[in-house]
């Protein structure tokens, strides 16, 4: 081959061998100071915390079985008008719904009214032949009694309602029309459920929460609300917890009593979600990231000697960063942060620069 066409050919590939060496990058710090087979990894010191532990639940806001009613008449008749719809706020002394009674409650109104007139009739005639020593004081007695007895049957049907026309149903407080049991026209028997009133200020919250957490709540424990659809947050207070599960839901149940004002924010059958601040607990804290979780449990890996330690835990206050946790673990030890999923137990590892 001429040795003129060698040279240049040479000059290429040193040129080529340069460029390549020079856009090598160079290695990390980190890489190039870790050995085979030993993992960088970040670490954090665990220290003991207390913790506010928090139970979630769902419900939504109901009439207090304790204030809410069902309101009802002691006499049969028909509804002639309707003044409130379910779910209408209303004020106290508000028309909800007007009756009349029936023909048999009108007409024991003027019986007892006929009762009463022939009653004082015969009470007058008696103390006029006593006057005259034509009657005894038993007799005297008789008529007086049965006056009484007579004035007592015409209040008794005045209060059922016989004396009037009609009558009208009026809101007994400030509150809302939960339910309407009854249809204009509809003829109701005496004592039959008319409609569900629940006053302003009786809403409480009906929660389910997880059977497993039931044994650590208790009645006066402080519970955060917030309604699903809106911004509105309550402060309320645990009332009860059920100690039996809801066939339907699955559940137990449980009651928070809601503020005062909460009725003037908050319809009836809204949608809440609840955090029950139980007791408070002590624990180690790490960084949430240090957890991990496979077919055996809740665990974390700590120092040890160089190589990684596993330790099985238990999460407790799952919420927010940093977790607490319980387990065994080693005060001195530091636990691994970043770097965790790449790590079994018994792994080298070494701490680098965060």
């Amino acid at each position: 081959m001429n040795r003129f066409v060698i040279l240049p050919a040479l000059g290429v590939l040193l040129l080529a061998g340069l460029l390549s060496a020079c856009g090598k990058a160079a290695p990390d710090e980190d890489e190039a100071a870790a050995p085979a087979g030993v993992v960088a990894v970040t670490t954090a010191t665990p220290v003991q915390a207390t913790f506010h532990d928090s139970i979630e639940a769902w419900g939504s806001a109901a009439g207090d079985p304790q204030h809410a009613r069902t309101i009802s008449l002691a006499h049969g008749g028909q509804v002639i008008a309707l003044q409130a719809a379910a779910g209408q706020a209303v004020p106290r002394g508000a028309p909800l719904l007007t009756i009349t009674p029936d023909p048999a409650t009108r007409s024991a109104y003027q019986q007892a009214r006929s009762a009463l007139a022939l009653a004082r009739g015969e009470l007058k005639r008696t103390e006029q032949l006593a006057a005259q020593r034509l009657a005894t004081q038993s007799q005297l007695a008789a008529a007086r009694k049965a006056l009484a007895d007579a004035q007592a049957t015409l209040d008794a049907q005045r209060a059922l309602g016989g004396d009037a026309a009609s009558e009208t149903v009026a809101a007994p407080a400030d509150g809302v029309v939960t339910a309407l049991r009854v249809g204009l026209g509809e003829r109701v028997a005496a004592n039959a459920p008319l409609l569900d009133f629940t006053p302003t200020h009786a809403l409480l919250a009906l929660l389910g929460v997880q059977p497993e957490d039931g044994a650590r709540l208790r009645p006066g424990m402080p519970v955060q609300l917030r309604a699903v659809y809106g911004t509105q947050a309550f402060a309320g207070t645990l009332r009860m917890v059920g100690r039996a599960i809801n066939p339907q839901s699955r559940l137990l149940d449980a009651q928070v009593e809601l503020p005062a004002d909460a009725g003037a924010r908050l319809v009836a059958g809204a949608p809440l979600q609840a955090q029950i601040r139980a007791a408070d607990f002590t624990a180690w804290s790490v960084p949430r990231a240090a957890v991990l979780h496979d077919e055996h449990g809740d665990y974390l890996f700590q120092v040890e000697q160089g190589h990684a330690k596993r330790v099985d835990v238990k999460l407790r206050g799952a919420s927010g960063d940093p977790v607490g946790v319980e387990g065994p673990l080693d005060p001195n030890a530091k636990v691994i942060v970043l770097g965790v999923y790449e790590l079994n137990d018994g792994d080298a590892v070494r701490e680098s620069a965060k």
